[in-house]
Formats: structure tokens, C-alpha cells, sequence
């Protein structure tokens, strides 16, 4: 029996420049003029103010790794040939948090607060997904 396919995003009209700009390999997150905030998952309205003036920047890219965990075992799905892999919640220089994969680590080394940079997995021609690997010393 086959392996399902993965998933792919669901875009939603206010998301589209983040899945524009990853396919470009620039990751991008919105910052609110009004109140200086940045805001990660894309949004209509800042939620530190309520401004509707939300603009797109481009993020440095680096930060730490909050938590992850491990996954070592799955029942059959479109990530079984993955096995193992992480997800890990990042907290980027800018102060968003974005959940996402680490890869191109040795997964014993891998800790909270390691420093980590974005890297780009392409899917197929629509989509390419942000993704972390540790900072090489």
C-alpha cells in the first residue's frame, strides 16, 4: 500500500506574500507600523493593537530553538519515509514564534536555545517551505 501524498498549505488570501516570498527562499513575516510590533502567523489585524496596517518585511531568517520534539514513530501517513524528524517552535530575532523542522542535525545535539537559521525545502513548483538547520559554528 502506498504512502499517502504530504499535504500541502492552504493558503489564505492575507498569507499569499509569505508563500510568494518562501517559493523566492526570503522568509518574510508582517510588522505593524502603528505600533512596532512584528506578527507571526500572517494576520488582518496586529494582535498587540488592532491596527488593520499590517506591512511585510523581510526577517533576518535567524533565531533560537524553543522547544521541539522528536518524532520516532508514525502510524502509516505521508511523512513515514521522514521518520525520525523534528518539530521545534522557533523564536526568531524578531520575536515571533514559528513552528517548523529542523533539519541537517545530528538529533542528540539538538537543544533549547540552540541558534538556528532558515533554510528552504522545495515541494513542487507552488510551494517551498521554510525550514531551520542548526548555525554552523
Amino acid at each position: 500500500m502506498d504512502a499517502p501524498k504530504k499535504p500541502v498549505p492552504e493558503v489564505n488570501p492575507w498569507a499569499k506574500p509569505f508563500w510568494e516570498a518562501a517559493r523566492e527562499e526570503k522568509l518574510i513575516i508582517q510588522k505593524c507600523p502603528d505600533c512596532s510590533q512584528h506578527v507571526f502567523y500572517p494576520r488582518l489585524v496586529c494582535p498587540h493593537c488592532f491596527s488593520k496596517n499590517l506591512e511585510w518585511v523581510e526577517a533576518s531568517g535567524k533565531g533560537t530553538i524553543y522547544s521541539y520534539t522528536v518524532v520516532m514513530n508514525n502510524s502509516p501517513s505521508a511523512f513515514i519515509d521522514d521518520i525520525p524528524y523534528v518539530v521545534a517552535l522557533i523564536k526568531l530575532e524578531e520575536g515571533v514564534q514559528m513552528l517548523s523542522n529542523i533539519v541537517e542535525c545530528d538529533l542528540d545535539q539538538l537543544t533549547c536555545d540552540m541558534p538556528v537559521e532558515v533554510t528552504f525545502e522545495k515541494l513542487n513548483d507552488e510551494f517551498t517551505l521554510p525550514k531551520f538547520r542548526p548555525v554552523k559554528a
